[in-house]
């Protein structure tokens, strides 16, 4: 299962549309997966509208309608019995991955937003967490970027970062926070 992983687009304030990189990369999965921060309804159909099917969550500047519409935090079975979570605010950079473990307990995997800021760190066990950094608004961060999870049957999960401003190559791999 090939998940195309988004967050914090912040429709109609930072433009309108994907960039092409992240549509092909979109269209290209089984899942779409956006944490949060579409801003209205509008933005949620153009997600939608690329094909394979969304799991969203809403975000900290999601209008009510969004808010009323989406939950506040999700949870996805992927194959080989392993389970995805996610959810907008990952909470302070200090402590995040063993409380998100503790928050969302029998998930291999949470991701989450709302910092713009493209993150994967794992415990020695597997258990992981990401955000995604931002397709559209990528505030302080050098680059737009999106993220893809390769969640095979059997073996490990793997997290890939795209950066969406060279034209959808793998982004640098120094440019991804890995502290938890």
């Amino acid at each position: 299962m090939r998940i195309a992983i988004l967050g914090d687009t912040h429709f109609p304030r930072r433009g309108s549309e994907l960039p092409a990189p992240c549509v092909a990369e979109c269209r290209a999965a089984d899942l779409v997966i956006h944490t949060g921060d579409l801003a209205d309804l509008p933005a949620l159909a153009a997600v939608r509208a690329i094909g394979p099917p969304v799991v969203a969550v809403h975000g900290s500047v999601d209008d009510a309608r969004v808010r009323r519409e989406m939950p506040a935090s999700a949870e996805v079975e992927l194959p080989g019995g392993r389970r995805l979570a996610l959810v907008h605010n990952g909470g302070p950079q200090a402590g995040r991955l063993e409380r998100m473990r503790r928050r969302f307990p029998g998930c291999h995997v949470v991701v989450f937003g709302h910092s713009h800021i493209p993150l994967l760190a794992r415990a020695g066990d597997g258990f992981m967490i990401l955000n995604p950094g931002s397709a559209t608004d990528r505030r302080r961060q050098p680059r737009h970027s999106m993220a893809v999870l390769t969640a095979p049957a059997r073996g490990a999960l793997s997290v890939r970062f795209v950066d969406l401003d060279s034209g959808g190559v793998d982004l640098d791999p120094e440019l991804v926070r890995s502290a938890a």
